[in-house]
């Protein structure tokens, strides 16, 4: 649950991806980042999710809690999928 995130904010994602995929592979190489663990799951094109605002909890896509967000304003690090429940 979105209670329990507690590695950083919780964010909206167009996509999630595992680090080790050729997509994720060629924004990290662009970026310049280095990820150890293939295994961690990346955001691509994520914007903050505000659990108080009224109507704007609305994540289409992937719900998920990031350790480190916005990298080179593309991408999200850590990720991990969580439930939004009002």
């Amino acid at each position: 649950p979105a209670s329990q995130c507690n590695t950083g904010d919780l964010q909206c994602c167009n996509a999630l991806e595992r680090a080790d995929s050729s997509v994720v592979g060629v924004l990290l190489g662009l970026l310049g980042v280095v990820i150890q663990g293939v295994e961690a799951l990346v955001g691509i094109t994520c914007s903050p999710i505000n659990i108080l605002g009224i109507g704007q909890n609305e994540c289409q896509s992937h719900p998920v809690c990031c350790q480190n967000n916005n990298v080179g304003g593309l991408i999200s690090i850590g990720c991990i999928p969580i439930t939004i429940t009002l």
